[in-house]
C-alpha cells in the first residue's frame, strides 16, 4: 500500500471510531434514562472521557491504528475485535466499581452501549472494505511490483502477488530469462538496463529478482544497478527449482522435517477456531434467517414447478469424500443436473430460481451442511463428482483444495471466480486462490471473506447466475 493512503487511513479510522464510540455512548445513555429512569447526566459528566481514553489505550495495546495493521484488512478486523473486547472489560469494571449509589442502571447502559458500538464498528468495517474496493478500482493505491526472470521461484511469487491483489499491482515479468540478466563477466547486460528503465517509466516501485542458489552472489550487482536508477531491487532465492513445490523446515524431536505445504487450519487450535466460528455463525443464520425464509421460499418454489423444495446433490468434500450438498431448488426437474453446470440464461432455471441464484439465497440450506460437519462457512466451493474427476486430470494441484472442508463462500468467490467455469485457465485461477487460502488461513481471514461476501451480495455479482 502507498504510504499516503496508509497515513490517511489510520487517522480516518481513528476519527470515525471515536465518533461512533461517543454516539453509541450518548444514545445508550438516553435509552437508559428513557426506559430505566436512570440519571445519565452522571455518565456524561464523569465517564464519557474515560470511555474515550480507554478506547485509545486498548487500540494502542493492539496496534489498531498503526501502519502495519492498516496494510491488511484482516489485521484491522482482528485488532478491532481485540480492542473492543479489552475496552468492554476495562470500562465495565471501571463503571461497576465507581458508579455505585449514583442512580444509574449500569447493566442496562453497558448492554445498550456495547450493542450499539459493535453494530457501528461492523458497519464501519463493511463500508471501509467496500470503499477500499472502489479505491483499488479507480485509483492507484496499490504497490506496483514486477519480476525479473521466470523460474519456479518467480512463478510462485507471481501467484502470491495475484492472490494479494488488494495490496499489490503485479505488472508482470520484465524479462523471462534469468540467465541473461548478467554478462559472462558478471556485469549488467544491456537488456537488463533497458528493463530497469522500462520499470521506472511504468511507475513500478519494486522489482523482484529470482535467482537459483548458485547465482545469489551476483545479486549485489543487480541491486546496485537498480539503485542507480532509483529503483528498489529485492532478491527472491529460487529454492524450489529442484522439487517444484514450496517447503518449510521444522523439527520433530531430534528429526528435521520438511513440510511441502503450510496448513494452519490443520493445527488443533486452527480446527477448533474454525469449527467454533462455523457452528456459531450457522446457528445465527438458521435461527434468524432460514427459520422464517424457508417456508416463504418453499411456497414460491412449489407454486412455480413440481418437485422438492431442496435440491440434494453429491459433491466432493474434504479428503475427496462425497457428501450430500443442500440447496434451494432453482431448476425444473431434469436429468442433466449431475452432469451439466448452470449457464447464463439456462432454460432449466425457474423464475424464482433465477432470483435465488442472483442473490445467492439458494445456498442458505448449506448452513445445515455446516452444522452437520460436512462443510464450512468459508472454504473452496464443492464441485460435482464428475467435475472433480475431470479437472483433477488436467489441472496441477487441483486435489490440494480437497484438504479443506468445502465452503458456502470462499477466497476465490469473493475475488470474482464463481459461477460457470468453461475455461480451464479460469479454473486454474480459482484453484490457485483456494490453495492460497489453505496456506494462509486465519480466523480473521474468514471474517473478512464473510464481510466481502455480504458486500458482493448487496452490490450484485456479475457471475451469479
Amino acid at each position: 500500500m502507498q504510504t499516503r493512503y496508509i497515513f490517511l487511513l489510520k487517522f480516518v479510522l481513528a476519527f470515525t471510531d471515536l465518533i461512533f464510540l461517543n454516539a453509541a455512548f450518548l444514545v445508550a445513555g438516553e435509552f437508559t434514562q428513557e426506559f430505566f429512569f436512570a440519571n445519565t447526566g452522571i455518565l456524561h459528566r464523569h465517564y464519557l472521557i474515560v470511555a474515550n481514553l480507554l478506547w485509545l489505550l486498548s487500540g494502542r495495546l493492539f496496534y489498531l491504528y498503526t501502519q502495519h495493521t492498516m496494510e491488511d484488512l484482516e489485521d484491522i478486523y482482528r485488532a478491532t475485535l481485540r480492542t473492543t473486547i479489552l475496552h468492554g472489560v476495562l470500562f465495565s469494571m471501571y463503571l461497576l466499581l465507581l458508579s455505585h449509589g449514583k442512580g444509574t442502571d449500569v447493566g442496562a447502559f453497558l448492554i445498550g452501549f456495547y450493542v450499539l458500538l459493535t453494530a457501528c464498528l461492523v458497519f464501519s468495517r463493511l463500508v471501509g472494505t467496500y470503499i477500499q474496493g472502489l479505491l483499488m478500482k479507480h485509483f492507484h493505491i496499490r504497490k506496483s511490483v514486477a519480476i525479473l526472470g521466470k523460474n519456479e521461484g518467480a512463478r510462485s511469487l507471481a501467484n502470491y502477488f495475484r492472490a494479494h491483489e488488494r495490496n499489490y499491482h503485479f505488472e508482470g515479468y520484465l524479462t523471462e530469462r534469468d540467465d541473461l540478466l548478467l554478462t559472462e563477466g558478471g556485469e549488467i547486460a544491456e537488456a537488463t538496463r533497458h528493463q530497469f528503465q522500462r520499470a521506472i517509466a511504468k511507475g513500478i516501485q519494486e522489482v523482484y529478482v529470482s535467482l537459483p542458489p548458485q547465482r545469489i552472489a551476483q545479486a549485489s550487482v543487480l541491486v546496485e544497478e537498480g539503485e542507480r536508477h532509483c529503483l528498489r531491487v529485492k532478491l527472491v532465492p529460487d529454492l524450489i527449482r529442484e522439487d517444484k513445490v514450496p517447503y518449510s523446515f521444522s523439527v520433530l524431536g531430534p528429526v528435521p522435517v520438511i513440510s511441502v505445504r503450510q496448513e494452519p487450519v490443520y493445527d488443533i487450535e486452527g480446527r477448533f477456531k474454525k469449527r467454533l466460528f462455523d457452528v456459531l455463525f450457522s446457528l445465527l443464520a438458521v435461527v434468524f434467517v432460514l427459520s422464517w425464509l424457508y417456508p416463504i421460499v418453499a411456497v414460491l418454489i412449489k407454486l412455480e414447478s413440481r418437485g422438492p423444495v431442496l435440491f440434494k446433490q453429491l459433491r466432493t468434500g474434504r479428503d475427496n469424500k462425497p457428501f450430500w450438498c443442500y440447496k434451494f431448488r432453482s431448476m425444473r426437474i431434469n436429468t442433466d443436473s449431475d452432469l451439466k453446470q448452470a449457464t447464463r440464461n439456462d432454460g432449466r432455471i425457474t423464475r424464482i430460481g433465477a432470483i435465488l441464484r442472483r442473490t445467492s439465497l439458494d445456498e442458505l440450506p448449506q448452513f445445515l451442511n455446516v452444522l452437520q460437519g460436512h462443510m464450512s462457512v468459508v472454504g473452496p466451493r464443492p464441485h460435482m463428482l464428475k467435475h472433480t474427476e475431470q479437472y483433477s486430470a488436467i489441472i496441477d494441484h487441483y486435489m490440494t483444495r480437497q484438504f479443506l472442508k468445502p465452503g458456502i463462500t470462499g477466497w476465490a468467490q469473493v475475488n470474482g471466480y464463481r459461477g460457470e467455469t468453461t475455461d480451464p485457465r479460469l479454473m486454474e485461477r480459482r484453484v490457485a486462490h483456494d490453495i492460497w487460502y489453505l496456506e494462509n488461513w486465519t480466523a480473521m481471514l474468514d471474517v473478512r471473506i464473510v464481510f466481502m461476501t455480504i458486500i458482493n451480495i448487496i452490490t450484485g455479482e456479475e457471475n451469479a447466475h
